[in-house]
Order: C-alpha cells, then structure tokens, then sequence
C-alpha cells in the first residue's frame, strides 16, 4: 500500500492547501497520509475532511524542531489527541518567537535598501513563519528581484541561495528555527500519547548510535527511512538501527511544492514511492 507520512501545506511552508494536497495523493494513488506541517495542526481538520472525501485515511501528525542538551533535531508526531490546551501553547510561544526572530531579519534588509512592508508580509502568516514564501513575497518587488540578482550576481538564483544569503548571512543575522524542549514535549506525550519518530534523520547527520539508544530510553519510537533526502546507502543503515532497536520504520516524501519549469523532475513523487509493505511496524501508526 502507498502511503506518505510527511507533508506540508500552506499552513506552515507549504504551496498547496490541505485540500489541494488530498487531491494531489489521490492521483498518486495515496491510501493513508500525514499532514505534518511545522509547529503547527491548524490544517489538520481541513486535511482529514479532504483525505476522506478522495477515501484516504488521515494520520494526525505535526513536525518538530526540538532540542535535548546540545542536540537539536527534528521529530515527527503521530496519533496524538488534539485539540490539547497544552500542546496549544508550547506551538503558539514557538510561532511567536519565529516571528520576532524574522521581524528583525526584515528590519535588517530594509536598512540595507531592500523595500518591505514587514507587518503586511508577516501579517500574511498567522502560524509558522514560512521563510521560502517570503523571499517569494519579497521577490515580487522589481527593485528587490535586481537588488538581489545584482548582489548574487546572478539573473535567476534559486530560492535557497537568497534564503543563505540574506537569512543565514552572520551580518545579517541566522534565522535559527524556534526549538522546543525535547523534554516537554515527551512530558506532554505522555497525557496526549501518540508516536514520535526521528525524522529524515540522514539529511541533517545525526545519525549517533549512542544518542538513538538515549532516544529510545527516552520513548521514541522510531525513525524515517524512507525519505527523499536519503541516499540508498543512508535508507540501509537507518533501516539497520531501526531494527536493531526495535523502532517503528516510517516513509515520508517531504513535499512542499512543484518545482519550477527549468527543472524536468518537479516533484519526488516522480522518482519515488513509498510503499508500507517494506516499514517495520508501520502499522502501529497508519492501523
């Protein structure tokens, strides 16, 4: 069965509404599917309503960026009971430091000649603070589209280059994600309950053996194998250690949105498929 445990919408830094998401994994033949968009379940009613009307089961699920010490990583969340006034909160604190974070950032490019409006542009997001929508906002501008191909030195740079450049730049200032205490939420879990998954854990290098044998003393409960943002190498051993500790193996595509028309491969549902047949205990999350 396929099935696409990780996805994001215009909720957080998505392209496509929850709506226009169930739509998209009907065609690709989805039968269960999570909507995991960043520090926020704002569109998980609009999701579950669209997955039932094209007959795909709906997964609750949430990503997150969270810390543990000195390690900062990002989890998935399956299968928790929402709404939690709690759990409310601890999102809510996180968007609002994000915001402060990119309002200065904002605030910043205008004094080096950028032209933004920074409360409309932020006014445009009412949870997390999608960065790759605005450099799109900003891009919109004739003057800031020359400003920056001037400054990149190039007519058409891609979206993560301007991100880099002007939101991960030390003069600037590094638009670092709003972490939540590791801690705080396995406290949560506990009253809330659901799955917590180490996720696409290859894409950023903290694969650490010792530290997925902490995590799983602590009650995680799996890990991403399959993910775009695996190398076949990196899906075999992620694969390894899930077995070797007992975890629930997981698949997500990661999707955001469609390329743009320079690219031949616009999206990773053309290359890649997940099937749940190849998951360990995947069926302790989808049922």
């Amino acid at each position: 069965m396929l099935i696409d445990l990780q996805l994001h919408s215009t909720y957080s830094d998505g392209y496509l509404t929850p709506t226009e998401l169930a739509r998209l994994l009907a065609r690709q033949a989805v039968k269960a599917a999570a909507l995991t968009d960043h520090n926020t379940i704002s569109g998980l009613n609009e999701f579950r309503q669209a997955c039932r009307q094209y007959k795909i089961k709906p997964i609750t699920g949430l990503e997150l960026y969270v810390k543990l010490g000195n390690k900062r990583f990002n989890i998935l969340w399956y299968n928790f009971k929402e709404p939690d006034q709690e759990l409310h909160n601890i999102l809510h604190n996180s968007q609002l430091r994000r915001r402060g974070k990119t309002r200065k950032i904002l605030k910043k490019l205008v004094k080096r000649g950028f032209k933004i409006n920074v409360d409309k542009i932020l006014d445009k997001y009412s949870q997390y603070i999608p960065i790759n929508r605005i450099v799109g906002d900003i891009r919109q501008i004739s003057r800031n589209r020359a400003k920056i191909s001037r400054e990149l030195k190039n007519k058409s740079p891609r979206e993560d280059e301007i991100i880099k450049q002007y939101f991960f730049n030390p003069q600037i200032g590094k638009l670092h994600e709003s972490y939540i205490s590791f801690e705080r939420v396995l406290k949560l879990r506990k009253r809330i309950g659901g799955r917590i998954i180490i996720n696409h854990p290859a894409k950023y290098g903290y694969i650490n053996v010792d530290f997925w044998k902490k995590l799983k003393k602590l009650g995680v409960d799996g890990a991403e194998v399959l993910s775009p943002h695996h190398s076949v190498g990196a899906v075999m051993y992620i694969q390894y250690l899930a077995r070797e500790l007992k975890f629930i193996e997981t698949g997500g595509s990661d999707f955001h949105c469609f390329e743009g028309d320079r690219t031949l491969i616009k999206n990773s549902w053309q290359y890649f498929k997940i099937n749940s047949r190849y998951l360990r205990g995947i069926d302790k999350i989808i049922g």
